[in-house]
């Protein structure tokens, strides 16, 4: 005799099943137009062209650049305000997830009035450090981990708020300091949200365009990424977009396969 897990199967109404319907009919439409549109004979020629394997090796460069800025600045930040009291928490979190609801191209403007040569830091490190960062492959990295890094954040502070803090007071007990605590102890615990956050961070990162475009340009081999030779194949050579656009969708599902997983945990969970 077989059990239903959870709760038992239903045939749904015609009222939900048809706009259920229709909404993943919405979702696939697009990514079928793609697949049927792929210059699937001429796939390797364009990939392995100059522009596409220059586009390609910077993005990963960048990407992979500003996942590591997430990682060291994001990690202290999430634990700060998942485990400290400190005044002004509640704003601190808030500055965390505003650029999940920014518009990116906003983003880049933000970070041309901060980081600029006329900007109100950026200025001071182009006179005293003779740092420029709009317009060069660092300013990449900048944009990226701006939008990037509360990808990171988020997922782990998540992660420290639901953590038993059995173990760490028993360590605590023992004689461990704070920072052997937090290396020895903590950061095992919430490895697999660290692993989580850090996909996430890379594929954002990936596919980050507006501030990107609006902050450090569209300069072939400097600043172009994946998404802004995207953007120019379409005037170009739209066979090319379609083709790099094919290689962002299957990091997509790459980072869907990765995290599965963990998604089906948190769903059995609750």
């Amino acid at each position: 005799m077989t059990r239903t897990r959870g709760r038992s199967a239903t045939v749904p109404p015609w009222p939900v099943a048809l706009p259920a319907a229709v909404a993943l009919l919405f979702l696939a439409l697009p990514l079928i137009g793609l697949f049927l549109r792929a210059p699937w004979g001429r796939l390797w020629e364009i990939l392995t062209s100059p522009t596409s394997l220059s586009a390609l090796r910077l993005s990963l460069v960048t990407a992979t650049s500003a996942t590591v800025v997430a990682f060291v600045l994001g990690v202290p930040l999430a634990w700060l305000l998942a485990r400290a009291d400190f005044p002004g928490r509640r704003l601190a979190r808030s500055l965390v997830t505003v650029p999940l609801v920014l518009p990116p191209v906003v983003g880049g403007i933000a970070l041309l009035l901060a980081f600029g040569r006329r900007g109100f830091v950026g200025q001071y490190l182009d006179s005293c450090c003779g740092i420029t960062l709009p317009f060069t492959t660092a300013g990449v990295v900048v944009a990226e981990a701006f939008v990037a890094m509360p990808f990171l954040v988020i997922t782990v502070e998540g992660a420290l708020r639901s953590l038993d803090t059995g173990l760490e007071d028993a360590a605590a007990t023992l004689g461990a300091g704070r920072l052997t605590i937090f290396r020895r102890v903590t950061l095992p615990l919430v490895l697999p949200s660290l692993v989580a956050g850090g996909v996430l961070a890379f594929a954002r990162a990936l596919g980050e365009f507006g501030a990107t475009i609006t902050f450090a340009g569209n300069l072939p081999g400097v600043t172009q990424t994946l998404p802004l030779a995207v953007y120019v194949g379409l005037e170009g050579d739209p066979s090319e977009a379609v083709t790099l656009s094919l290689v962002l969708l299957a990091v997509s599902v790459v980072v869907l396969v990765a995290l599965r997983d963990r998604w089906l945990r948190t769903g059995s969970a609750s």
